[in-house]
């Protein structure tokens, strides 16, 4: 097992809590993905919700706005410290995501936002994800989809146009089958969909960033039809904890 240099994500993240320069999307992508959310999962108001990668808690606040009972959760001090500031009605914690201080069978749901990528194998989340969801729980998690183009290109290693701007070391476009089989294997019944349209308002290139309106139009546009459905740019993680 190949495990996540932790230091070099806090280090990354606590300096980007600095400026409050990660919230990547729009506001309509991140409502866009809230909306996957709920819809794969069928939570509803009251449901006890924790964001895992919450970082400085946008997601936390919009699932909290929906009526369930949340909570963010995030390695990065820096960001948690942000999120407390910016939200400071909703519970956060400072902590290891694949050491969570909550009890077996805690939460209804999990949010697993854009983190399963940041670890080259999330097996030990995985696990830790089964435990404190209760019977019947679900999580659901959205990452780069190794098969997009544009992800392969620019956020694959194996790429000749790879950039290590903008991310840590750690992360890697995932490949949907190979996520969904290690949910699988520690006791999850999991399925995948995928998602494109979700407009990115900042990248840290700033090359990149001058070509970002394109980017988001080609996104659009492009990966909508069906028979396209699984090179769209983000894979969709879908699991129930029997």
């Amino acid at each position: 097992m190949i495990f996540q240099d932790k230091q070099k994500e806090v280090d990354f993240f606590n300096r980007h809590a600095e400026s409050d320069d990660y919230n990547v999307f729009t506001d309509a992508a991140n409502a866009r993905l809230i909306e996957a959310f709920f819809r794969m999962t069928g939570l509803s108001q009251g449901a006890m919700v924790a964001d895992l990668g919450c970082g400085s808690g946008v997601f936390t606040n919009l699932l909290v706005r929906r009526g369930v009972h949340g909570s963010g959760i995030d390695i990065s001090p820096s960001l948690i410290a942000l999120a407390r500031s910016k939200y400071p009605d909703i519970n956060f914690y400072e902590c290891d995501v694949e050491m969570l201080p909550f009890p077996d069978s805690s939460f209804d749901g999990l949010l697993l936002s854009g983190l399963v990528h940041h670890f080259p194998d999330p097996t030990v989340l995985a696990r830790e994800a089964l435990r404190v969801l209760k019977p019947g729980g679900c999580f659901f998690a959205f990452d780069p989809n190794r098969r997009n183009p544009f992800m392969y290109l620019y956020r694959d290693r194996t790429s000749p146009m790879y950039s290590s701007i903008g991310v840590t070391e750690n992360e890697r476009p995932i490949l949907a089958e190979q996520v969904a089989q290690i949910f699988r294997n520690v006791g999850f019944k999991t399925s995948t969909d995928y998602l494109s349209g979700l407009s990115y308002r900042y990248v840290a290139s700033g090359l990149v960033s001058k070509v970002l309106p394109i980017y988001n139009l080609i996104d659009g546009l492009v990966f909508c039809p069906n028979f396209l459905r699984a090179l769209r740019p983000f894979v969709l993680t879908y699991g129930v904890k029997p």
